[in-house]
């Protein structure tokens, strides 16, 4: 139903006390707001409470209107006021009117401080947390899936602006509309800078948008996808064919269902690329990230191999890309991060390639480009020879966090050399 839901806390208010304690002052008040901004009373009821030794306490208080109500509550102990007014908007918009009545409340309160919110009732908004400050929200249209599996809860929602979006333990994970940006970047710049990629390894990954990156480049001769999982493969079968592209009934990919740090651990192949495809580093994720799976990785590569991951956000999570980046650049000659903006994770993201042999940023705009037109790579729509360059330029900020962090090996001048010896 459509409406609009205005909800407020206000803090150490400074209005008249008897507001807070009297129950027909603040009835009345709250009658004439209500009678003013147009709105239809219906009936109401106003309960004063009394402390242990007669003192005044606060008031609650119940205004039910044709169009919906207001609700109000108040701390004089605290100085403090909740309240919040509700109205349909099926015959007219009473927004309007609802706000017009809070903003009475707020005005006799005369809090210092004060938390409102506007809710529209008739749209759901799915929200992330980035870190304990910041965060954003996707609009859903539509609710087409949810459940809980061996492994965590799972969502699929239709939405305006990102098409079908898939969650995972409250987190975006893809999208429709937008993923090509995470998964050409996460894919392209290793294996494009590889001169000959032929085996490639992805942990994690079950909506099949790295694996069917992967097989665009016509060397590769088999593309093993580890998920550990299975409820996600399915999921993506049936409602994001316009992420994987059918690469799951691609001849070269080879489906593991099972716990892709076993797998790593036990495995002897080689492989030119493993790709690490996964949520944030945090619950069961978490032992993914360590140095000791790293190092696996890392024996895992064959002569000239790399590995390529996500690290997360270097604006909102700083700490843990700092983190991530030091363990790689422990284990790997070269560990090159870079950034790119992703719509659905709502703001800078970082990524690295790490490698003993193959140094993806020193490869040009001109040789990326004419490797992409030699393997006629298809339907890029984020990625190209320019494009490569500019994900290894490095904001200063995240300079520090990654390359600048790294003790650098010194240099130390032979004795003879300095002396002036030969």
């Amino acid at each position: 139903m459509d409406g609009i839901h205005v909800v407020a806390n206000l803090y150490r208010c400074r209005g008249e006390a008897r507001y807070s304690t009297d129950a027909g002052v603040l009835r009345q008040f709250c009658i004439d707001s209500i009678q003013r901004s147009g709105l239809t009373i219906v009936g109401d009821l106003f309960h004063p409470f009394i402390g242990e030794n007669g003192e005044a306490g606060g008031v609650t208080g119940c205004v039910v209107l044709a169009e919906s109500h207001l609700a109000i509550h108040t701390w004089p102990e605290l100085n403090s006021v909740t309240l919040d007014v509700y109205v349909c908007n099926f015959t007219q918009d009473n927004t309007a009117k609802a706000r017009q009545v809070v903003d009475d409340l707020v005005g006799i309160f005369a809090p210092e401080d004060f938390v409102r919110h506007d809710v529209p009732r008739d749209r759901q908004y799915m929200y992330e947390h980035l870190n304990e400050n910041y965060g954003f929200f996707v609009r859903s249209s539509k609710l087409i899936e949810t459940s809980r599996t061996e492994f965590q809860d799972l969502e699929i929602h239709e939405t305006p602006q990102f098409g079908k979006l898939f969650r995972l333990d409250g987190c975006f994970m893809t999208s429709e509309r937008e993923e090509f940006v995470y998964h050409e970047t996460l894919i392209h710049p290793a294996l494009t800078a590889h001169p000959a990629p032929k085996k490639v390894l992805i942990i994690g990954g079950g909506d099949g948008g790295a694996a069917e990156e992967a097989l665009k480049h016509p060397s590769v001769e088999q593309c093993t996808l580890v998920e550990l999982d299975g409820k996600v493969v399915d999921v993506a079968k049936e409602h994001f064919a316009s992420i994987h592209h059918g690469v799951f009934d691609n001849p070269r990919l080879r489906l593991l269902i099972e716990d892709g740090l076993k797998f790593v651990a036990d495995t002897t192949e080689k492989f030119d690329l493993i790709v690490l495809d996964l949520p944030d580093p945090v619950g069961p994720a978490e032992q993914l990230y360590e140095e000791a799976f790293f190092r696996n990785c890392k024996r895992a590569l064959a002569d000239g191999g790399a590995l390529s991951l996500h690290m997360g956000s270097p604006w909102s999570r700083p700490d843990r890309v700092q983190s991530l980046y030091a363990r790689l650049a422990k284990l790997f000659k070269t560990a090159r991060p870079y950034t790119m903006f992703i719509p659905l994770y709502g703001c800078l993201w970082s990524m690295a390639v790490c490698s003993d042999s193959l140094d993806v940023a020193a490869e040009t705009p001109a040789g990326i480009d004419k490797r992409i037109a030699s393997r006629t790579l298809p339907d890029l729509q984020y990625y190209n020879g320019a494009t490569h360059q500019a994900l290894f330029a490095l904001p200063n900020f995240v300079r520090k966090l990654t390359v600048d962090a790294v003790p650098r090996p010194t240099l130390v001048t032979p004795k003879s050399r300095a002396a002036g010896g030969k």
